[in-house]
């Protein structure tokens, strides 16, 4: 009976945040708003590691002669416009096509950053989530992310630890 009620609290608690976040109006705000704080050397360096990854040229990836060919494969002629390519190549861009040349960035894994951006809620993880910011309850969680792109992408097998060991950033002591 404890672990219903505890489930419950837990699923009621969720449903709350959830609505909490849907009924805000959050926007996706740029990659270079979150380099501000997240490119020194006490916050991990995420955004250096981001902006050297593959994610970050992942939509000038589209302009190649390997995505043309491609795109050719499979009845596409231009990729870089095609929404199937884009829905991995440039996440954000539906939402927010201003933002499709930053590729796979920031806010396609961590939510609109309008509402937590603040340094003010961005110090309180809780608080952040609350604003916003997607927070992974543990691997298994960020690999069923990666994995919406990444399953058999084109016919490559993906190795979740090498790719996650290249593109992880932790802050430092947490």
């Amino acid at each position: 009976m404890k672990r219903v009620l505890a489930f419950a609290a837990v699923a009621a608690a969720i449903a709350l945040i959830v609505l909490f976040v849907t009924a805000q109006d959050l926007t996706y705000v740029g990659a270079a708003k979150c380099q501000a704080c997240h490119r020194t050397d006490r916050q991990g360096r995420q955004y250096p590691i981001w902006e050297a990854s593959l994610h970050a040229k992942s939509f000038a990836d589209l302009a190649t002669p390997r995505a043309a060919e491609i795109a050719k494969s499979k009845g596409v002629s231009d990729p870089s416009g095609n929404a199937a390519c884009l829905g991995c190549h440039a996440p954000l861009a539906a939402k927010a096509p201003e933002l499709k040349a930053e590729g796979v960035s920031c806010e396609v894994c961590h939510g609109p950053g309008s509402a937590y951006k603040k340094l003010s809620v961005m110090k309180d993880k809780a608080e952040a989530a609350k604003n916003g910011l997607v927070v992974y309850a543990d691997r298994s969680a960020i690999q069923s992310l990666c994995l919406r792109c990444h399953q058999n992408a084109q016919g490559k097998v993906f190795d979740f630890d090498a790719s996650w060991d290249k593109i992880k950033h932790p802050v430092p002591g947490k």
